[in-house]
């Protein structure tokens, strides 16, 4: 029988997990025992996934169709993603992120360092709404600033994606703040409002945790001369000006004035390598080279050349291969019905609010895992679970801000994630490394799944019948998603 032909049939849930528990083995098999990269396990994972799909009836035709459009929501990402590796070249090049360093390290001592790399994080990502502008423009300083005061650079990295993502998800200006009342019909700003009576205190518990981890840094004699000897290097390299701080104020400015993220950072990066030339007396052959290649200089000093020696388009390419590989297996999975499978199974543990609170939490951080992209990973268990949240009486904003604080939040802990991928590309410091500091995404969720079982802060719809019920205890009917 042609395969094309064949009667598509719906994956059991132990057909479902082969894929899963094989990408699972697999990346850990690489990654643990043989120290390899992501791309090979993964793109395993997605011929094991195609199998499953063509033994369920689907056609290779679907399945590639499925894979491009998972691309495609991907696209916009990567296209940021080379655009942030020519800002990082061009604005090391242009004496852009020199600057940040030398002053920051003049005002920021490392007792207090995470507290505020964290506190300015989340200031510039409100302000642009986007975790990825604010990484790549601000984020950059800092960790070249942590890197000059002898920090930890995985807790920096950590402070750094605690605080971009609490400005994301409550900026209005954030793309997924829009998607996810957008997919499950929540009013924007009543969506942001409750999103802050789980966001702020975790936001509080996480800065707590960072000022007692500063506690255990301090000025020393030593550490100041090292930061007296980059502060000359960095003179020594390049031109050094307050003004050249008006880059990166201008990028902020575009974001907070609606302009598109792609041709925003576009002009920020032409304009480090106007600086470039401009101010730093570089060739123009040698600004256009920076843009793809990264900026490259052999100081002799360790930590100099380690600060220094980065970016460019060129240096993104392992995570815009990691992206395309990630986002096609998500789609194999989506299209073959396994994502739904998954999902139905979870809702059968859903008898309580705290229980159908924790199913979405769980929902979003699986959808990080295997769809690989924050996107998926607010759309699809919006659209399963819209249903189910209206049958049990409950606001629209009680789920609109659970994706938030599952999906959005978790997305910078999974390695091969778009988000993930992205924050080890521009920051330089694995996923792995900087997770267990990334305070706020972990402690996010989980004040989530606090609410839905202790009822506090979960809205019902208005009616006499649902008054008189306990909000967190009560059961009720779930309804299984068909798709």
């Amino acid at each position: 029988m042609n395969i094309k032909s064949r009667q598509k049939k719906e994956p059991s849930l132990f057909l479902s997990l082969v894929p899963i528990v094989f990408m699972a083995v697999s990346l850990y098999i690489g990654i643990a025992v043989y120290e390899a990269d992501p791309h090979i396990p993964l793109l395993l994972s997605g011929a094991v996934a195609t199998v499953v799909a063509l033994y369920l009836g689907y056609s290779w035709k679907e399945l590639e169709e499925g894979m491009l459009n998972a691309v495609r929501l991907a696209l916009q990402a990567i296209l940021i993603l080379m655009i942030i590796g020519s800002i990082i070249g061009s604005w090391i090049a242009g004496g852009i992120v020199p600057t940040m360093i030398y002053y920051g390290l003049n005002i920021l001592s490392p007792e207090y360092f995470l507290i505020a790399a964290c506190a300015i994080s989340c200031i510039v990502a409100l302000a642009s709404g986007n975790a990825w502008t604010a990484a790549g423009t601000i984020g950059i300083a800092i960790m070249g600033i942590g890197q000059g005061l002898g920090m930890n650079m995985a807790m920096v990295a950590g402070a750094v994606i605690s605080g971009v993502y609490f400005g994301d998800k409550i900026s209005p200006l954030s793309e997924t703040t829009n998607m996810a009342p957008g997919v499950t019909g929540a009013e924007l700003f009543e969506h942001i409002r409750h999103m802050l009576y789980t966001t702020l205190p975790a936001l509080a518990l996480s800065l707590i945790l960072y000022a007692f981890l500063g506690f255990h840094f301090s000025e020393s004699a030593a550490n100041l001369r090292e930061v007296a000897q980059l502060q000359s290097q960095l003179n020594d390299l390049f031109v050094i000006s307050p003004w050249l701080l008006l880059v990166p104020l201008l990028v902020i400015v575009m974001m907070v004035f609606k302009i598109p993220a792609i041709p925003g950072l576009t002009i920020g990066s032409l304009v480090g390598a106007v600086c470039t030339v401009l101010v730093q007396g570089s060739s123009v052959g040698k600004a256009i080279s920076v843009l793809y290649y990264g900026y490259s200089a052999e100081t002799g000093v360790k930590v100099v050349d380690n600060l220094l020696n980065n970016g460019g388009m060129e240096s993104m390419m392992y995570t815009v291969a990691l992206i395309l590989i990630a986002m096609s297996f998500g789609g194999i999975l989506e299209t073959s019905g396994i994502f739904r499978t998954i999902v139905n199974s979870l809702l059968k543990l859903a008898k309580t609010t705290g229980s159908l609170i924790s199913t979405t939490v769980a929902t979003c951080l699986s959808a990080n895992v295997i769809g690989c992209d924050q996107y998926l990973s607010i759309l699809i268990p919006g659209r399963m679970y819209a249903s189910v949240y209206k049958e049990r009486g409950l606001k629209m904003k009680n789920l609109s801000r659970t994706l938030e604080d599952a999906g959005t939040m978790t997305s910078p802990l999974v390695p091969w994630n778009t988000c993930g991928a992205f924050m080890t590309a521009t920051l330089g410091v694995s996923t792995l490394s900087y997770a267990p500091y990334a305070f706020l995404a972990i402690i996010s969720p989980l004040v989530a799944i606090l609410y839905g079982f202790t009822g506090f802060k979960i809205e019902y719809e208005a009616d006499e019948s649902l008054e008189t019920e306990d909000p967190a205890d009560t059961p009720r009917p779930v309804r299984q998603v068909s798709g």
